[in-house]
């Protein structure tokens, strides 16, 4: 239908540019004389002119664009350069050259519009640039450029968008946490220690008396025998650095910076040499294993730039046990989440009673505290060992464990 209008008010404009040339050169050949004539012959180059750009091909014209990087981080500037080149060199009056933005860049600051009037005439090739501020994160695509141009009069009037795709990523901000193994902590704002360690069942190294908890299986008959009292083996403690994050991805508005958070503590956690999973459930769930080099940490990036919050499901439902496999369950877990309810806590509390380690970090507003419903909520996790730490909104530095 659009198509169909636009063909109509072509149409009504070549129509109108034959009937002013008819017009002229009829007031010419009846009324006669100098000033009638100087008219008609004044007007016809202005005719001749709108009749060839009508039949000029714009969309012959070669559009590029290039952008200074194709990966960002939030909040950094992208400076984009528009160049259209042309092979014949029709003067033009007038070239309009706009940069056609997605949804989500139309909102972003800009320190130059992405658009310019150039008055080319017979040049070939024109170029301008423009800066796009405070770039948010995400998948981005520049798909096309639209170009006009038209008469002096503007009756012939000539628009088309030019195909020109360009792809980047904005990758979350981080804030540089620093781990040592040694204190067992994150500095700036981060977790406590998140080591765990478990006994390997297969390397006994010596035999001790009965404790309650110890599992039957360890009982060593032979020394019980010997010293007429229960004695059980005594095995190697293996110790984990290991780490397994999950990223609430119900729809928050401080997603943003529990994103931002989970970042920063994926590339704390790697530089101390510790290994991490991260789980991401929401309508395209990921779970990624436990490992520690760079292409892993590009992978979970790269999960992060693109990540929504879409998830349809309750929070409390993604930690459930039969998403992660064994390794992932025995490594200390750090939950990330703007909203703190009572099944997320039960389901916490069922989970720490099965030796399963985690510590919860809760996003908050920058000017935002617990209300009285997570207060109560906190005092349960507390009962639980199960630690809590909130995360001031863009203010990491700020957060200290309790």
């Amino acid at each position: 239908m659009n198509k169909f209008l636009k063909n109509i008010k072509v149409g009504w404009k070549v129509v109108s540019l034959l009937f002013f040339t008819l017009a002229a050169f009829s007031y010419a050949m009846f009324q006669g004389g100098f000033v009638s004539w100087f008219l008609f012959y004044s007007f016809l180059p202005f005719a001749i002119y709108s009749f060839l750009l009508m039949i000029y091909p714009i969309r012959s014209f070669n559009v590029t664009r290039r952008i200074n990087q194709d990966q960002f981080s939030v909040g950094q500037r992208l400076i984009g350069t528009i160049t259209v080149k042309r092979s014949f060199p029709f003067p033009l009056f007038y070239l309009l050259v706009e940069d056609e933005l997605s949804d989500k860049l139309l909102g972003v600051k800009r320190l130059e519009e992405p658009k310019k009037l150039f008055f080319p005439w017979f040049k070939k090739k024109v170029s301008f640039s423009y800066a796009l501020l405070e770039m948010p994160r995400g998948e981005h695509y520049f798909r096309s450029v639209r170009l006009r141009t038209g008469d002096l009069f503007g009756l012939i009037e000539k628009e088309v968008s030019v195909e020109v795709e360009n792809y980047f990523l904005v990758y979350p901000s981080t804030v540089d946490l620093v781990y040592r193994s040694n204190q067992k902590q994150y500095e700036q704002g981060a977790a406590s220690t998140l080591t765990k360690y478990w006994q390997d069942s297969t390397m006994a190294v010596g035999v001790r008396e009965y404790q309650p908890g110890d599992k039957f299986a360890w009982i060593d008959w032979k020394a019980t025998a010997r010293r007429d009292s229960i004695m059980t083996k005594e095995f190697e403690q293996m110790q984990s650095h290991d780490v397994v994050i999950f990223l609430d991805r119900t729809p928050s508005p401080l997603f943003e910076t529990a994103v931002s958070y989970v970042a920063s503590l994926i590339q704390a956690i790697l530089k101390s040499g510790a290994r991490v999973g991260f789980v991401s459930v929401g309508q395209q769930s990921q779970v990624f294993p436990m490992q520690l080099d760079e292409q892993h940490r590009r992978s979970m990036f790269y999960h992060l730039a693109k990540v929504d919050c879409d998830s349809q499901a309750s929070f409390a439902s993604i930690i459930e046990e039969n998403r992660l496999n064994t390794e992932l369950k025995l490594a200390a877990s750090i939950v990330v989440t703007s909203n703190l309810t009572l099944d997320l806590t039960r389901k916490l509390e069922f989970l720490s009673g099965q030796q399963r380690l985690f510590i919860l970090y809760l996003v908050k507003g920058k000017n935002e505290d617990l209300n009285k419903e997570e207060n109560v909520l906190v005092e349960r996790l507390a009962k639980r060992k199960i630690q809590l730490h909130v995360v001031k909104s863009q203010n990491y530095k700020e957060v200290r464990n309790s």
